[in-house]
């Protein structure tokens, strides 16, 4: 197991947001280290050039910032297979049972999220945790 905890998209957005509150919060944890997986910083470049309209320049820094303070996990047939028993078991979005798929498979106790139950364990191991909370 490991103390880096696993970052959601949802929350990684608030780098690029208008709440300065919630950026002051992010940016501790980036320079605490955390990891991430591929499918985190697919999601991130999508939701800020489409919702932000984030230039590509732009968007090019910030993506390389957080790959700076993140480990970076790829996804896998293994991890995508995971997912789907854990959307079946929990009731996710198959996106969020990734997202979740992917923390496990890193070994990590904390997934930082917005998205699910905040205090909710997944299988045994895997907190899940609101950082705004």
């Amino acid at each position: 197991m490991t103390q880096l905890p696993f970052v959601d998209t949802n929350v990684l957005l608030y780098l690029i947001s208008a709440d300065a509150a919630k950026a002051a919060r992010v940016e501790p944890l980036l320079a605490g280290r955390v990891i991430v997986s591929v499918q985190v910083l697919n999601e991130f470049a999508n939701v800020a050039r489409r919702k932000h309209a984030l230039p590509w320049p732009a968007l090019t820094r910030v993506l390389a910032d957080i790959r700076h303070f993140a480990t970076v996990r790829p996804l896998t047939l293994t991890m995508h297979e995971r997912a789907l028993a854990l959307a079946e078991r929990y009731r996710f979005g198959v996106y969020d049972a990734l997202i979740a798929a992917a923390a496990l498979e890193a070994g990590c106790e904390t997934l930082l999220t917005e998205d699910l139950q905040h205090g909710q364990v997944l299988e045994k191991t895997l907190t899940i945790r609101n950082p705004f909370v």
